[in-house]
């Protein structure tokens, strides 16, 4: 078993993510052994969701979690690092709170290591912390991150400093490897 019982680690979730997005790192740290904070936008549960791969759409998800923790009473000199979960809408909804778009700012200008997943490179897009990054994400969002001055590539996890990024939940297993590496490291 890795050791990252010193390490505490944040995610940023609102409803919309994609459940295998969140539950995987969670998971994965959890088994690490580092202390994990839910944290989102408001109080009470929230509900993700899961693709399918049939359909094409994403469907609301029969499971919800209830955070730790709210967005605003979380401070990134807390946390070793910070996950981003994708989904369409989590995403979408999170980068119109300010606080969450300043703790991605923080976490990265600290040098603190920042991990996103599918969609959720959108919250770095509007932090604007990709100039001059190697980056990868969902196919539908990459000129996006290329308009942010990322390089994009297409690669199941991509480290490039203290950013990870991976493209969807079928990359979750080598994106949780380079998370629990990056913070052995």
């Amino acid at each position: 078993m890795t050791n990252l019982q010193n390490r505490k680690i944040l995610i940023l979730a609102a409803d919309g993510f994609e459940d295998e997005e969140l539950y995987g790192p969670r998971t994965a740290l959890l088994n690490a052994g580092a202390t994990v904070i839910l944290a989102s936008p408001h109080e009470g549960p929230i509900r993700g969701c899961v693709y399918n791969l049939e359909t094409g759409n994403s469907d609301l998800s029969d499971e919800t979690i209830t955070p730790d923790r709210l967005i605003a009473d979380v401070e990134a000199d807390q946390f070793d690092a910070l996950v981003l979960p994708g989904g369409v809408v989590n995403p979408d909804k999170l980068r119109l709170d300010q606080k969450a778009i300043a703790l991605v700012r923080e976490f990265v200008a600290a040098d603190k290591l920042v991990a996103s997943v599918c969609h959720g490179p959108w919250l770095l897009v509007e932090a604007d912390v990709l100039r001059g990054r190697r980056t990868t994400a969902w196919y539908s969002i990459r000129t996006d991150l290329k308009n942010a001055g990322a390089t994009v590539v297409d690669e199941e996890v991509v480290v490039d400093g203290n950013i990870i990024t991976s493209r969807m939940p079928s990359d979750i297993p080598a994106f949780n490897r380079a998370i629990v590496a990056a913070l052995q490291g």
